[in-house]
């Protein structure tokens, strides 16, 4: 392997916004909506409206920093700056679990689609073999990872869409009963216990799950190293695709529950595959099957891209091994896909040890290392705000909406987020690890990167003395 001059810009705006979209579009829709319906009954839309709006402001808050200073490494390198190199450690490698934890969901969720057809096979060999296929794409000329991604997700973009037409079209033109003897339409959001059935508490406990489902739209900053002129295509990416995943949430969850009384939507499976196949459409289910299967694919490449390109950027700053800067012929982190490959056999073993729970647990995990990466995000870009004058900010290209009041309220949701965790007894166990593994990064980093980098200043200003 050859030490490249550095990442390729290889990704267009399309390749850009379809990553984002494949990262978030996966399964926290086609399967994690299941229990966050369950918990919150129809309610369960605007858990999905009120994350959306949240996470829209973080997206531009990344968008801002990202077009100021498009760099590979991206968030990571921003808190270094803005926060010290710290929080830069602590950030960068924050996300990189993340996409560790969220891949091992996918992995799982694929595992599970998998028995819809083959109900026998065990389902960690079907992990197994995905991790393999998926480790062998992240190796390829980014370009080539970009198209593929950019077809996987169109693939569930279109299925989505054309589930949303069909639904609705079954909803106006009276198409008869479900399998239970419910009649299909907008009724069904209001019959079984009201739009809130499990109150307050119910649609609070759902955002467990709701920001989950969101997490891995960050990606688009990871993306600036690799982007051709990310100042343009940026910012075009973020406007675009918030909106459009908060419609494909709503507007899906909305049409499913019209179809089907939401308490009879469980999580045998995906959700999306159960309607079809009692509303007596075998062929469509199994089509769906395949669009699920696709859709956890493709999140599981964005994901795994993200890691490796996040610790290439921790890699550069001497806050992760210098391996994993040494880059392929095709310009790829080479190391860091062989060690998220590695890491996401976790996900066989869990899937081997505890089929049943595997999913709830990891997708709570998930949760709290996506927030505190949206978190630190936002508090990163108000640090950046604050050390730039008036003049700056007014030339900032891409600047954040509503300042300041905008990251105020986000950055407060982001808080209430970690209490809905600890709040909740099945969800207490992902604090915990979330909390724990904050600790030892911070101790890690005083441990080990701290006196280096003390090193490191003492050797320069020795060789400077010399001379």
């Amino acid at each position: 392997m050859q030490q490249a001059q550095g990442l390729k810009r290889g990704l267009s705006a399309r390749h850009i916004r379809f990553m984002a979209l494949g990262s978030a579009i996966g399964t926290g829709l086609f399967y994690g909506s299941a229990s966050a319906i369950q918990m919150a009954g129809p309610a369960v839309l605007l858990a999905y409206l009120i994350g959306g709006a949240a996470v829209f402001m973080v997206m531009r808050a990344l968008g801002e920093m990202a077009v100021h200073n498009p760099v590979a490494g991206s968030f990571g390198h921003y808190a270094s700056t803005y926060l010290g190199p710290m929080a830069g450690f602590v950030l960068g490698w924050t996300y990189a679990f993340e996409m560790i934890i969220v891949c091992i969901a996918d992995v799982t969720a694929f595992g599970i689609y998998m028995g819809f057809w083959f109900p026998e096979v065990a389902r960690w060999i079907w992990v197994l073999g995905i991790v393999f296929l998926i480790g062998g794409l992240n190796l390829c000329n980014v370009k080539v990872f970009g198209e593929m991604e950019f077809w996987l997700s169109l693939l569930k973009v279109g299925a989505i869409v054309a589930m949303i037409v069909a639904g609705l079209g079954i909803m106006l033109f009276g198409m008869g009963q479900v399998g239970s003897g419910s009649a299909v339409g907008v009724s069904n959001l209001f019959e079984h216990g009201g739009f809130m059935p499990n109150g307050v508490g119910g649609l609070i406990a759902s955002f467990a799950v709701v920001m989950f489902a969101f997490g891995g739209i960050e990606i688009i900053g990871i993306t600036a190293g690799e982007a051709k002129d990310p100042q343009r295509v940026i910012p075009k990416a973020i406007n675009a695709v918030p909106l459009r995943i908060l419609l494909f949430y709503v507007l899906t969850l909305f049409v499913l529950m019209s179809l089907y009384p939401w308490p009879q939507i469980g999580s045998e499976g995906s959700p999306f595959v159960q309607i079809f196949s009692n509303l007596g459409i075998g062929s469509a289910a199994a089509v769906l099957n395949i669009v699920v299967i696709s859709a956890a694919v493709s999140a599981i490449n964005s994901d795994i891209f993200g890691a490796g390109r996040m610790m290439y950027g921790l890699a550069q700053q001497g806050h992760a091994p210098r391996g994993f800067a040494q880059l392929s012929k095709h310009g790829v982190p080479w190391l860091t896909v062989l060690v998220m490959g590695a890491a996401l056999l976790i996900g066989v073993v869990l899937n081997y040890l505890i089929p049943e729970n595997v999913f709830l647990l990891i997708a709570s995990i998930a949760t709290f290392a996506t927030v505190w990466v949206w978190l630190m995000i936002l508090v990163t870009q108000v640090a950046m705000r604050r050390q730039m004058s008036r003049e700056e900010a007014a030339q900032l290209q891409f600047p954040v909406p509503f300042w300041p009041y905008g990251p105020a309220l986000a950055i407060a949701f982001m808080l209430f987020i970690f209490g809905v965790l600890g709040y909740f007894p099945d969800t207490q166990a992902a604090l915990l690890v979330g909390v724990v593994w904050v600790v030892f990064l911070v101790a890690s980093y005083l441990l080990w990167c701290k006196p280096r980098a003390g090193q490191g200043q003492l050797a320069s200003e020795q060789a400077e003395l010399h001379r």
